[in-house]
């Protein structure tokens, strides 16, 4: 019988949706600072949100921040402990509406962390809401009719806005497949080793699954990113300094 072996970093089983993506999300991130001996030393940074379900968890140190600062919070701790693998881990609500300013200066500054950053097109835990990163037409608690991009605007696509940056490491993936979950697993991989060789910051941006508020079966909504979600958010590596970007 093959042996079942669980990451030292999930201490206790997740609390999230069925279907959810994040789950799957903690398992990647779990086996990377695992494979990389970084789990004993790593600080994670959260603000408000589905991440916060992930306290009691995923067992590495965690400070919290109020709504949307996640990367203000992990700016001081890296500069006060630049020996430890720092991260930021956020939904696309927290750190794309509230939090846009405090992850962008982050990246401009070229700040040495991590960022993940789970991009599910809503506001997940607070019930539903429309996020920046809401299709056109996607029907939210705040918009029931279908988000109206003439009144406000166009899908943010944070990989657009960071692409051309002083930056060390910029990714994109999905959790709809093995292939898909393989790749994010080497994107992370390769985020926390830019960081840990002072290569500057590094944000992976995981495309992932909301069954309950998108009111879709956990299969539907896999294929819903597949066949939707990927052309307004394509898949792939954007900046990797040393390296060919995109895939």
């Amino acid at each position: 019988m093959v042996e079942r072996l669980i990451p030292t970093a999930l201490v206790e089983d997740n609390k999230f949706c069925p279907g959810c993506g994040h789950g799957i999300i903690n398992r990647i991130l779990a086996e990377v600072l695992d494979e990389m001996k970084l789990t004993d030393k790593a600080i994670g940074s959260m603000a408000v949100g589905c991440a916060c379900l992930m306290v009691d968890t995923f067992g590495v140190d965690w400070i919290q921040s109020p709504h949307g600062r996640a990367a203000a919070l992990a700016t001081g701790i890296k500069r006060c402990r630049p020996e430890n693998p720092v991260f930021t881990y956020q939904g696309d609500g927290d750190s794309m509406s509230i939090g846009f300013s405090e992850t962008m200066y982050a990246a401009l500054r070229n700040e040495n962390i991590t960022a993940i950053l789970v991009n599910n097109g809503i506001f997940g835990m607070t019930g539903g809401q429309m996020a920046p990163t809401s299709l056109p037409g996607q029907k939210t608690v705040t918009s029931p009719m279908g988000r109206n991009t003439d009144l406000t605007g166009q899908p943010l696509n944070i990989i657009n806005q960071m692409k051309d940056l002083n930056i060390g490491y910029l990714a994109r993936g999905s959790v709809t497949s093995i292939k898909n979950i393989n790749r994010v697993k080497k994107y992370i991989r390769n985020a926390f080793e830019t960081q840990m060789s002072g290569g500057g910051y590094s944000m992976v941006e995981i495309l992932s699954p909301c069954p309950t508020n998108w009111k879709m079966m956990p299969d539907k909504s896999l294929e819903h990113i597949d066949n939707t979600v990927t052309t307004y958010y394509p898949l792939g590596e954007f900046v990797k300094k040393g390296g060919d970007s995109n895939e």
